[in-house]
Parts: structure tokens; C-alpha cells; sequence
């Protein structure tokens, strides 16, 4: 039994302390898949996109934590820090120099929540691309 205590003592101090999920936490900011509410890659917040959906989840889970990636520019977070500070909602940089994560943005809880679907809908530019089409038809005569 001693031997056994001693064997996880040096494996922690090799290796550090045993994690759950330690992917997870770092592709997720330091916290689990089952308690992200809504993520954002990186583009998505240097174009100050998702603001609307994230106040009306800001109104629904007030006890949330924004986590920003501090491995970007600050200057992209100040929409999305008073949004957070209106909503009195936490908000924390997490830095991780091992793995550079491609979320911009993880609101999460302390909680599990399994949401199924935490992506950021991208708007449709549907009506771009039927312009274009008609125009392309006019052209050729289809």
C-alpha cells in the first residue's frame, strides 16, 4: 500500500497532478464541455459579431463566467467586457501558452448545463449570393 502512495507521489510530481478531461479544459478556456452555454472562434471577435445573442444569454444565466483568451489582442474584448459588465456577468483572461485554444470566447458555469449546440450561428448571406446568381443568369440568358 505504501509503495503505492509513494509511485503516485513521484508520477505527480513528474507528470503534475491528475485532471480530468485536461484537453477539454484547454480547448475550452479551462472549464468542461458540459458547462459551456455559447463559444466563439477567434474571427468572430475581432468582428464584434454575437453581441445580441450574448446579452439575451447574459438576461437568462446571470450566475454565468465570461472567459476571454488571453493569447489575443485586449483591444478585441472591450465590447464584449462591458457587455459582461452591464449584465454584472464575470469575466476572466485565460492564458495558456502549452495550447493555444481556438475559441476567442467561452461563457460558461459552474455547473453542467449540456447544451448541445454552443456554437455562435453565423448569419446567412443568402441574399448576396441569390443577387449574384440573378446576375449571373442575366448575363448568360439561363
Amino acid at each position: 500500500m505504501a509503495n503505492k502512495e509513494i509511485d503516485e507521489y513521484i508520477q505527480e510530481g513528474i507528470y503534475g497532478e491528475k485532471e480530468l478531461h485536461p484537453d477539454q479544459k484547454r480547448q475550452y478556456l479551462g472549464t468542461y464541455r458540459e458547462r459551456v452555454i455559447l463559444v466563439m472562434t477567434k474571427p468572430q471577435i475581432r468582428g464584434e459579431k454575437g453581441l445580441k445573442e450574448l446579452k439575451e444569454l447574459f438576461m437568462q444565466n446571470r450566475d454565468g463566467t465570461l472567459r476571454l483568451n488571453g493569447n489575443m489582442n485586449t483591444k478585441f474584448f472591450k465590447p464584449y467586457r462591458e457587455l459582461a459588465s452591464q449584465y454584472h456577468i464575470t469575466y476572466t483572461y485565460v492564458s495558456n501558452i502549452e495550447a493555444d485554444s481556438e475559441y476567442g470566447l467561452v461563457f460558461s458555469t459552474d455547473y453542467a448545463v449540456d447544451k448541445e449546440d454552443i456554437q455562435l450561428k453565423e448569419e446567412n448571406n443568402e441574399s448576396t449570393e441569390t443577387k449574384q446568381k440573378s446576375w449571373f443568369k442575366k448575363l448568360f440568358g439561363i
